[in-house]
């Protein structure tokens, strides 16, 4: 039996193929009455919308793409759920593209994007992409920069004041007595980083502390941090650094195994802060304090810019929403069992 198409509902329902389409599309120009009786011929023909054909049909679809720095880290998720839960109030859903923190992989998720012609994008950039997504733009479908501010104008987005976040890790962990501060994070090239690096070293020189130690790693992973981890105890004991600041969750806790299985207190011996507070860091095995940043408000913020854009496409009033990050502090940096946030 073949599928039923438009036109069968509407001969059911004995109405216009018109009437179908704005039932379909929510239309406020159609009767209680007459959309009940579409809906129940959908129902009993067991009609199913071709939003392909559709989309072909219109230009655009009704996803919205959201490209994520490393699907992997909760953070990230966590920001995914806000966005989902946000575009199902505007009858929207989610096609989600993981770059890995790779520039290449980026650029054959926007490729996808463009061709499955997205209403918008979300996208936390790696790679050097705003060119390519002025071109999205121009083809009717806005971007908002998520976990990235934008300081041209160019472009809607996102962030949290990732340089507050550096300075609020390294003075707490100087106000409890460290001294030599060491700190663990990607590519400089990504700007979270460089952010939360100059907010330490702005902290330490305000201190008139010892500068920072960076190490630099490919990618924001656990391993980094155990790799981390192997490097500063390598070091003669009296250059090792007494304290960690870990660019995100994922290397804090690798650093946490790495010093662990060498025998390291933490945080006697060495004290460890991360960035995200990221649910796992309050349940490893000493929780780990971290700067925490509102994931799911982050998502739901860039969604409703970007609902906003998509409404009125020839708008150019492009916003920035900063959030403010926020101390954790738990035992990895205190000890004792203390966890408060400050």
């Amino acid at each position: 039996m073949a599928a039923a198409n438009v036109r069968d509902v509407a001969a059911l329902a004995g109405v216009s193929v018109g009437t179908v389409s704005n039932v379909l599309n929510q239309s406020k120009h159609v009767s209680p009455a007459t959309s009940q009786r579409v809906l129940a011929a959908i129902d009993e023909l067991g009609f199913i919308r071709n939003d392909a054909a559709r989309q072909l049909r219109v230009g655009q679809s009704r996803t919205v793409g959201f490209m994520v720095l490393d699907v992997s880290n909760p953070f990230f998720t966590d920001i995914a759920r806000g966005v989902e839960d946000t575009l199902t109030q505007f009858n929207r859903s989610l096609l989600l593209g993981n770059s890995g923190e790779d520039a290449g992989r980026e650029l054959g998720y926007l490729d996808l994007f463009e061709e499955q012609r997205v209403s918008g994008l979300l996208i936390t950039p790696v790679g050097d992409v705003l060119p390519r997504l002025e071109r999205l733009r121009s083809r009717g479908s806005p971007v908002v920069l998520v976990d990235r501010h934008e300081n041209a104008d160019s472009f809607s987005s996102v962030s949290v004041d990732d340089r507050l976040g550096g300075r609020l890790a390294a003075e707490h962990l100087l106000d409890t007595g460290r001294t030599s501060l060491a700190f663990l994070g990607g590519p400089a090239s990504i700007l979270q980083v460089a952010d939360r690096a100059g907010g330490a070293r702005d902290a330490l020189a305000s201190r008139g502390a010892a500068p920072l130690r960076v190490l630099e790693f490919d990618a924001m992973r656990a391993e980094a941090g155990r790799q981390g981890a192997e490097q500063l105890l390598a070091l003669p004991t009296e250059e090792r650094p007494d304290a960690v600041f870990a660019a995100n969750d994922l290397i804090a806790l690798g650093v946490l195994q790495g010093l662990t299985h060498a025998g390291v207190r933490v945080p006697d011996d060495i004290a460890i802060i991360g960035y995200d507070d990221i649910s796992f860091v309050a349940d490893a095995a000493i929780p780990i304090s971290s700067i925490r940043q509102p994931a799911w408000e982050m998502g739901r913020a860039a969604t409703e810019l970007l609902m906003a854009e998509i409404d009125d496409p020839g708008a150019r009033d492009y916003r920035h929403v900063v959030f403010q990050p926020e101390l954790v502090v738990r035992e990895s940096t205190v000890g004792g069992g203390a966890s408060q946030a400050g």
